[in-house]
């Protein structure tokens, strides 16, 4: 071929980007709605649960445990489904149960049901789990160089959803008043409409189907022995699992300390701006200086926000430790993700990221179970102590990893 010739001929990883791009961009738009869901949930779910529950009040916080518990459950199936059928048909699929979920939940705070309620947060939850699968569906079509670019564009549409999910809650929660929130329910099922509509567009290959007899790739337990594995799952367990420990709390202890259910709200707004604003550049900034110094940067910002909640309990305190919640959840949680995708083949991303994440958000949901029942035995200072041991124990198997990984580079 002559050098005009292959000039002229097109870049195989430029063609590639180009696809990605378009995917990445509409599943940002549909993370600016449908991640709006999450957000709405953890302003509202332990408020209303506080509302619904005529006793045992530490139980408040179940509807928002209950989501993160449908997330768990959902991660497994939505790795299933995906691998069987496509990305397009398991976010369309999920979409629609977001819509039901949403006129369920809205149905019960109708009728004052609890049980009802935290019901249709864990459908809601489920669908999360196929929200979690939009930035490593962003990464399907990417090249090497352009997936952490391609992830941390997802997450941020995620800023979106950071104003529109507070703000759908601020604008309908007395749409039907006295009976409060019960118009933002209905509003977050016409925001899974709109991410319907989105998904709908993505041109994403199907996985080719398996042929029967043949093992495609590693079995699963050696992918997880890996040391890479290990600590990037034990970073992303961290991560998510601390902001939510803490996330979770938050709209209560605000209450209790004075403060108004706008204030939670706008509070969560703050935090969830914090947690997806910085995607704009997360991923330019591990391209730079790599994806374990970002990770450590965002357990650190963790540590902060527990410092800062521990100084006082006035607005200025919880808003500026959501926020540092938010920047820690960002650096550690896509650091720990971009970590992820170096510890498997493409035949296997659908099991390992399934697996990622059924390990996440199991430990996810246990710890925002935990935080009622932290906060209402034993105060709002024992949640943020809890998160120092945690980052201790991240940061220490990050120095090991990179200790273990120059040891096994040739001289």
């Amino acid at each position: 071929m002559s050098s005009a010739s292959a000039a002229s001929a097109p870049n195989p990883a430029a063609i590639n980007d180009s696809l990605a791009k378009r995917n990445a961009v509409l599943l940002a738009l549909a993370q600016a709605v449908g991640g709006a869901s999450a957000s709405i949930v953890i302003a509202t779910g332990s408020l209303i649960g506080y509302m619904l529950l005529d006793e045992n009040r530490s139980l408040a916080t179940v509807p928002v445990s209950a989501m993160v518990l449908g997330t768990a459950i959902g991660t497994l199936p939505a790795g299933m489904i995906m691998r069987r059928f496509g990305r397009r048909v398991g976010f369309a699929g999920s979409s629609i149960v977001a819509i039901l979920a949403g006129l369920l939940a809205a149905y019960a705070i109708f009728q004052a049901s609890f049980l009802l309620f935290s019901l249709a947060c864990s459908l809601s939850g489920f669908t999360g789990a196929f929200v979690q699968q939009y930035r490593f569906a962003a990464a399907d079509t990417a090249s090497e160089a352009f997936k952490p670019k391609a992830i941390s564009w997802v997450l941020a549409g995620g800023v979106l959803a950071g104003v529109v999910g507070p703000q759908t809650v601020i604008w309908t929660k007395d749409l039907f008043e006295p009976i409060v929130f019960a118009g933002t329910f209905l509003a977050q099922a016409g925001l899974a409409v709109v991410a319907l509509c989105f998904v709908l567009f993505l041109k994403i290959p199907t996985p080719p189907r398996r042929v029967k007899g043949v093992r495609e790739g590693r079995p699963i337990m050696e992918i997880v022995r890996q040391p890479r594995f290990i600590v990037s799952a034990a970073c992303g367990v961290t991560s998510y699992a601390l902001m939510s420990l803490v996330m979770t709390a938050t709209p209560l202890a605000m209450i209790a300390c004075g403060l108004t259910e706008t204030d939670a709200a706008l509070g969560i707004q703050w935090h969830v701006l914090a947690m997806f604003g910085p995607s704009f550049f997360t991923g330019s900034l591990i391209a730079r200086y790599g994806k374990e110094r970002i990770v450590a940067i965002g357990l650190a910002l963790l540590a902060g926000c527990a410092i800062v909640a521990l100084m006082g309990v006035e607005l200025s305190h919880f808003w500026t430790a959501l926020i540092l919640l938010g920047l820690g959840w960002n650096f550690g949680f896509i650091g720990a993700t971009a970590m992820l995708t170096d510890t498997y083949r493409p035949e296997e991303r659908n099991m390992v990221q399934a697996s990622n994440d059924f390990l996440v958000f199991g430990f996810v949901a246990f710890a925002s179970f935990s935080s009622g029942q932290l906060l209402d035995v034993y105060g709002w200072d024992m949640v943020n102590w809890i998160v120092f041991p945690f980052v201790v124990l991240s940061l220490v198997l990050l120095g090991w990893l990179l200790s273990h990984e120059r040891k096994k580079m040739p001289l």
